[in-house]
């Protein structure tokens, strides 16, 4: 009975101080990610405004659920002090698409109460759906036809913009680097704005997790 008061004695600090050591060393990823801004909490869409159908929409053990009849989720800020306006950035999303799933990351885009958002660019997120054009596409302007990635399954999506450059990324492969033309007309085009995901309908349904930022120079 001795030891054994004596081992738990010892262990008790013991465990105490490999937890303190673990809350303050950083981990690689965490330095890795240095710099860049959660636009998500986890527990809520807090910050952020659906427009048509907002019951497409739930927060899911620290996911952003989407599933149900078409609906956008505009990321409007939380912070006052801060804008959601977004020229140059690093964009990264960490997603999971359902089979048959099809959905899309806006960015430079801005709200609006319904349709399909008429502002900024979508990056694709569909890995199996009908529609062809895959995961990291840029809809109507880069056509990729390839999944980058699989359903039931985590991967990181990202898009950087610099000037006139789009670079998309998945699971950090470059999958192209786009430069916007001079003179493009109509509001499809890269100028400034928010981010917004898409519910696409009934039948897609897709997980977002850890939605983060960086602003570019």
């Amino acid at each position: 009975m001795a030891y054994r008061r004596h081992a738990a004695f010892i262990r008790g600090p013991l465990v105490c101080l490999l937890l303190v050591l673990a809350r303050f060393q950083p981990t690689a990823a965490q330095a890795e990610e240095d710099g860049f801004t959660t636009l998500f909490d986890g527990q809520s869409l807090a910050g952020w405004k659906a427009n048509e159908n907002p019951g497409s929409w739930q927060v899911v053990d620290g996911q952003i659920v989407c599933r149900g009849p078409r609906s956008h989720l505009f990321y409007m800020g939380d912070d006052p002090a801060q804008s959601a306006d977004f020229k140059n950035f690093h964009f990264k999303a960490d997603v999971m698409t359902k089979p048959s799933a099809n959905s899309g990351i806006f960015f430079h885009t801005k709200f609006q109460p319904q349709d399909w958002p008429a502002h900024g660019y979508e990056m694709q997120v569909n890995n199996s759906q009908s529609d062809p054009v895959r995961t990291g596409s840029l809809y109507n302007v880069v056509k990729n036809f390839i999944a980058p990635a699989k359903d039931d399954t985590w991967f990181t999506e990202e898009v950087i913009v610099e000037g006139k450059r789009i670079t998309v990324k998945v699971d950090d492969r470059t999958l192209f680097e786009f430069v916007e033309p001079d003179g493009v007309t109509g509001t499809r085009k890269l100028s400034s704005g928010t981010f917004a995901l898409q519910a696409h309908d009934p039948g897609s349904e897709v997980h977002y997790k850890n939605l983060r930022v960086k602003r570019l120079p």
